[in-house]
């Protein structure tokens, strides 16, 4: 049994169709990859497991149970969280605060205790910045905080949309060092990025997505080997 099953899902944004019959596995403990272009439906896909857009046709099911329709809080009780696209910070609240607001669906104090020390691990950046303003932190930092704030969830399944965006390369190999650490730890994780070489890198399988519809599926050693994927998004 899969941990996250979606079946010939079709999502919409009014008319114009952003997925096609999208089926995607993720097994628990694994790091999945989405790859692909601007507008190929990445960000669409996650949208739709984490609730906040409901797809028109198929399934979707975590840990067996369906959750097409679930609204996002629910979701995220579950144990899926999201690190969205643009970070999406409380950007008037300090580091801590934006961290507490990660386990807002929980009430386990002496969990959320330990999480937090496992996150200033994990992050020690955050730890010196705890009482900053987050919007005053650099990118790398407020990377960090995002990333930091989905796993107060306690997630079994950790989504990060474009966790490498505008940042220095430096901060980049950083991100993905923690992605795998964060794994290796025990969560599964579904990730979505642009930079398709760090992704396959680190990614046990990947999916590539065109315009909506998944066009190849492989390990990411595959993919990274494939020379349709090296053409298209790999400037080789």
């Amino acid at each position: 049994m899969a941990l996250l099953e979606l079946e010939g899902i079709d999502a919409f944004y009014g008319r114009i169709q952003a997925l096609r019959s999208v089926s995607i596995r993720v097994e628990k403990g694994e790091v999945v990859a989405l790859i692909g272009s601007n507008g190929a439906g990445k960000t669409t896909t996650l949208r739709t497991i984490s609730g906040l857009m409901h797809p028109r046709s198929g399934s979707i099911r975590f840990e067996d149970r369906e959750i097409t329709q679930t609204g996002p809080s629910k979701i995220v009780e579950l144990g899926i969280s999201q690190s969205p696209e643009g970070r999406r910070l409380f950007a008037r609240m300090t580091v801590i605060d934006n961290l507490f607001m990660g386990a807002y669906t929980r009430s386990d104090r002496a969990g959320i205790t330990s999480d937090m020390d496992r996150v200033f691990k994990l992050f020690p950046r955050l730890q010196e910045r705890r009482s900053q303003i987050a919007g005053t932190l650099s990118g790398g930092e407020q990377q960090m905080l995002a990333m930091g704030r989905a796993l107060m969830a306690r997630p079994k399944l950790m989504m990060l949309d474009e966790p490498s965006l505008g940042l220095a390369p430096i901060l980049i190999e950083t991100i993905f060092s923690i992605v795998r650490e964060i794994n290796s730890q025990g969560t599964t994780v579904l990730l979505v990025e642009q930079n398709a070489h760090k992704a396959l890198e680190v990614a046990n399988r990947a999916y590539v997505l065109e315009t909506g519809v998944v066009v190849q599926q492989g390990s990411g050693q595959e993919l990274l080997a494939s020379e349709e994927v090296q053409k298209a998004y790999l400037g080789m």
